[in-house]
């Protein structure tokens, strides 16, 4: 990905987050810090989806994409079009600077956080803005299964009670195994 397709990928994001954390405290400080963590910059993941720099705000932008679709076609979801925006395009945070680059190439992932990383990002954002407990719980728990076998039996609860966990949680998918597949 080259430098001007990162340039825009960023003005788009920022775009987006500005208008879905509007009027809220911190929000121009959790852009810098986005800065500082090299978010823009970040490889989505290591060795699956979107490796190359530039990939972790591109399936960003992917998720919401997905997740606002997703509010336009489900009444279910269309409730907290905000909501989910805000825990779409800040879902996976914690993984800004977190790659680090191999002589070949590829990246490893070094996980500095000791939680899970849907806890992860929680966490530092709420360092910089204030989360509704919607975003809170849509982010915490966007991993779905992945997240491990000891989370199965709250997982269908905070679904029942969360409708925005679950689309965040289709979105990333979608944008994981659909939008983000090299052909």
């Amino acid at each position: 990905m080259d430098e001007a397709t990162r340039i825009s990928l960023k003005d788009q994001f920022d775009s987006l987050l500005v208008r879905a954390i509007e009027g809220r405290r911190g929000g121009m400080a959790l852009m810098r810090v986005l800065e500082e963590l090299d978010f823009y910059n970040s490889p989505a993941s290591a060795k699956h989806h979107l490796n190359v720099p530039g990939g972790l705000v591109l399936h960003s932008l992917n998720v919401a994409r997905a997740a606002l679709e997703l509010c336009d076609k489900m009444p279910q979801f269309a409730k907290c079009n905000k909501a989910v925006l805000t825990a779409a395009l800040l879902h996976d945070v914690c993984k800004a600077g977190q790659y680090i680059k191999k002589p070949d190439g590829s990246y490893r992932y070094e996980d500095s956080h000791l939680m899970g990383h849907g806890e992860a990002s929680v966490s530092i954002i709420k360092d910089w803005i204030f989360l509704t407990d919607t975003e809170a719980l849509a982010i915490r728990w966007h991993m779905g299964a992945y997240s491990g076998e000891q989370d199965w039996g709250t997982l269908s609860k905070v679904y029942d009670r969360c409708p925005e966990a679950l689309c965040l949680h289709m979105a990333d998918m979608i944008a994981t195994h659909i939008m983000e597949v090299e052909e």
